[in-house]
């Protein structure tokens, strides 16, 4: 795999087929870009498709400090002038629907179309990151992943989908704690409910009907917010991509191929 030099961070990226336009997928927190595998088969025969590793997870460089939703969004910037892709449909999850956001408000000219799933403008309280980062970094990700999974996949997906449970529980509990607690910096300073009304691109928000991160109401705001933004609602939890991947592939094909 293939590897790109911006500054201080490495960037761990796959860049594959020559149908263009080029479709960016961004992660969510706690996963590396296999998360995107039920999504390549049917859209790697539609478009390009660039998935990374964010900064901090994956193969990706883990820079010391705290991160920012920019400094995730330039490095998204970044790799695309180091590959010389000019504009891209986008389609981001939990915190890369985050820096979609980001670049839908900052970097418009970079955009086709815009794919914002499980994700919200503002999630959370201070307080809970900062007692997520410190136990990440007391105790590792193994007792974070516990829970998280919980909150990924609905009970009946768990329990008649164990094998892909259980894959997405590997990747989570092999993040790299600094980058993940980095990234959970990152989500914990965010705020751009007032910002994503100037979001200009065609937007497609995709939420999980029985998400317990970034429940429908979150994604009502970002459909109401967003000027002319349209939805979808997916009977799953909040990876919505893993636990209803057909459904979720066809909204985003449909929704790209308009």
């Amino acid at each position: 795999m293939p590897f790109v030099d911006v500054g201080e961070l490495r960037t761990h990226y796959e860049l594959t087929g020559d149908r263009e336009p080029v479709l960016v997928f961004s992660n969510s927190l706690g996963t590396d870009f296999s998360m995107w595998d039920p999504q390549m088969a049917e859209l790697g025969r539609r478009f390009r498709i660039l998935r990374n590793d964010t900064r901090g997870h994956g193969r990706s460089s883990v820079t010391p400090g705290e991160y920012t939703i920019e400094q995730l969004g330039r490095d998204v910037l970044g790799l695309l002038d180091a590959l010389h892709l000019d504009r891209v449909h986008f389609c981001g999850l939990s915190m890369g629907g985050m820096i979609g956001m980001w670049l839908g408000i900052h970097a418009p000219n970079r955009l086709h179309r815009l794919v914002l799933c499980n994700t919200a403008a503002r999630i959370g309280t201070q307080e809970m990151w900062n007692a997520r980062i410190a136990t990440v970094r007391k105790d590792g990700m193994k007792p974070v992943a516990a829970s998280v999974i919980e909150r990924w996949f609905t009970p009946g997906f768990r329990a008649s989908c164990q094998e892909k449970v259980a894959r997405a529980q590997h990747m989570l509990e092999n993040a790299p704690p600094e980058g993940y607690a980095a990234c959970c910096a990152a989500i914990r300073d965010m705020d751009q409910r007032e910002a994503v009304a100037q979001i200009k691109a065609p937007t497609l928000v995709i939420y999980g009907g029985s998400d317990p991160v970034t429940p429908a109401s979150d994604a009502h705001f970002l459909k109401d917010r967003i000027p002319g933004a349209a939805e979808v609602e997916l009977p799953a939890a909040h990876l919505s991509n893993v636990e209803q991947a057909d459904a979720f592939t066809e909204a985003v094909r449909h929704f790209l191929s308009r």
